[in-house]
C-alpha cells in the first residue's frame, strides 16, 4: 500500500532525538531556542515563537491581538476547521467567504464585501502551499475607506490603526510570495510541524512576528514567551542558573511551548528543507503534471505563476465533471488498487458543527466547485518515481471505471 503522507524519520532525526534525550533537556531548552532562530533567518522575519501546534499559536495570537465577542474575522470557508475553531474559542464570529476562480485561495473581492466594523482580522490560508495574494488583502484593509470604519478594541489594534493580516500558513513553509518568503507575508504567520507537513516536529508549529513599525516585535517575542508558559516570568531553562529559582505569574496564560525534542526533529528537517526536501516534492509535482496533462479530464493545481512558487504540500487534482458521489467512487476505486488518497478539506459549512451554526454551502459556490471533484494524491519525500507513476495509473483506472 502506497501511504499518504508518511513522515520523513531516518537515522539522522533518530540520532538528534537521541541527543536531545541524552542531554538533560527534554522540554524547552536550547534545541527550541535554535530552532526559532532559524526558522526567523529562513522565513526574513525578525523573532519566531515555537509553540506545541498551529492551533494554539494561532489561538494565542487571536488573544494578544484582543480579538473577542463581538469581533469578526474573515476567512475562507475551504479550510481546515482549526481556522475558524480558534476564532470561536475567542468568542469572535468567524466571517467566511469564497474562494477564487483560478486557484483554492480566498477571494479578495469577497473579504472585501464581508468587511464591518467589527471586522478586526483577515485570516489567508495558504492551501496546499500556494501563498495567497497578501499584498492584494493588504491594499484592501489600508484603504482609507476601509480604515476609516476600523473600530480598535484595545491599544494594540488602535496602535495597528487597521484590520489585523494573518496567515494561515500551516501548508507553505518554504512558498514564495514576490521574492519573499511564507513568514514574513502578513502581520502574523502560524506555521503547523504536524507529522503530515513538509517539515515536522512531530507535533508542533511556530508563530513568525512580522508587525509593522512601531511595533517592536522582540518586545512581542518575550510577552508571548511568557503567554505560552502560564504567563511564567521565567522558563525552565531561565530557573537553573543558580539561585534563580524565583519567579513570577503575571498573567493567567497557556500551556503550550514546543519542546527541546520536538525542536531536534525539526532542526534536522529545516537544514536540508531547500537543499532535499522542497525539490524532491518538486519533482513529484512535475510527475503529477506530465501524467496528466494530456487527459481532457483533469484539472490541474496551479503551483508555479510569476509571483507565486508553491511549498509542494498538497497535489490538489480535480476531475472534471463529475458529481461529489462520483468522485467518492473514484477514490475508493484508487484504494482498492493500493494507493491512499485524501480530500482537502471538506468546507466548513458542510461540517455539522458549522451548519449548526448556520452556515450554508450554497452560500459558498466556489468553495463547493473545488471541493466536490478534488482528490489530493500522495506527496512526500520518500515517494519514488515508480511509486508516482502508480500513483498515475491508479488514478486513471479508476477515472475510466467511474467516468467510462
Amino acid at each position: 500500500m502506497i501511504p499518504f503522507s508518511p513522515p520523513r524519520i531516518d537515522k539522522r532525526v533518530i540520532d538528534e532525538v537521541t541527543k536531545a534525550l541524552e542531554s538533560g533537556w527534554i522540554t524547552t531548552g536550547p534545541r527550541t531556542k535554535e530552532f526559532e532562530k532559524k526558522i526567523s533567518a529562513y522565513c526574513g522575519v525578525e523573532h519566531t515563537v515555537a509553540v506545541s501546534s498551529w492551533t494554539a499559536g494561532m489561538e494565542v495570537m487571536l488573544r494578544w491581538l484582543g480579538i473577542t465577542e463581538g469581533d469578526e474575522v474573515i476567512l475562507p470557508a475551504y479550510t481546515y476547521c482549526a481556522s475558524a475553531n480558534v476564532i470561536l474559542h475567542c468568542g469572535a464570529k468567524p466571517v467566511m467567504v469564497d474562494l477564487n476562480t483560478s486557484d483554492f485561495n480566498i477571494s479578495v473581492d469577497a473579504i472585501r464585501k464581508a468587511i464591518t466594523p467589527r471586522t478586526k482580522a483577515v485570516m489567508g490560508v495558504d492551501i496546499g502551499g500556494f501563498p495567497c495574494d497578501y499584498d492584494e488583502i493588504y491594499n484592501l484593509v489600508n484603504e482609507e475607506g476601509i480604515r476609516s470604519q476600523f473600530i480598535p478594541g484595545n491599544e494594540i489594534q488602535k496602535q495597528l490603526g487597521r484590520i489585523a493580516v494573518l496567515s494561515d500558513a500551516a501548508h507553505s513553509f518554504g512558498a514564495k510570495y514576490k521574492g519573499r518568503t511564507s513568514g514574513s507575508l502578513a502581520d502574523i504567520t502560524v506555521f503547523s510541524f504536524h507529522a503530515v507537513k513538509n517539515l515536522t516536529t512531530a507535533e508542533g508549529g511556530a508563530i513568525c512576528l512580522n508587525m509593522p513599525s512601531p511595533f517592536d516585535n522582540e518586545q512581542i517575542y518575550k510577552d508571548l514567551c511568557i503567554k505560552i508558559l502560564h504567563g511564567q516570568s521565567k522558563d525552565a531553562l531561565a530557573k537553573t542558573q543558580k539561585g534563580n529559582w524565583r519567579y513570577d505569574v503575571v498573567e493567567p496564560g497557556f500551556k503550550c511551548n514546543m519542546t527541546d525534542i520536538q525542536a531536534a526533529i525539526g532542526l534536522i528537517e529545516l537544514e536540508r528543507y531547500d537543499s532535499e526536501n522542497l525539490p524532491r516534492r518538486k519533482e513529484i509535482f512535475d510527475r503529477y503534471e506530465n501524467g496528466f496533462k494530456n487527459d481532457s479530464w483533469a484539472i490541474l493545481p496551479p503551483h508555479t505563476t510569476e509571483e507565486k512558487t508553491s511549498s509542494y504540500h498538497l497535489y490538489l487534482l480535480r476531475i472534471d465533471n463529475i458529481t461529489e458521489g462520483e468522485r467518492d467512487r473514484i477514490m475508493q476505486e484508487i484504494f482498492d488498487q493500493d494507493v491512499s488518497v485524501n480530500v482537502h478539506f471538506q468546507p466548513l459549512p458542510i461540517l455539522t458543527a458549522y451548519k449548526n451554526l448556520g452556515y450554508l454551502i450554497e452560500d459558498f459556490p466556489e468553495t463547493w466547485n473545488k471541493y466536490h471533484n478534488e482528490i489530493s494524491l500522495p506527496v512526500y519525500y520518500d515517494l519514488s518515481d515508480e511509486q508516482v507513476d502508480q500513483v498515475i495509473g491508479a488514478v486513471k483506472r479508476a477515472v475510466h471505471q467511474v467516468k467510462g
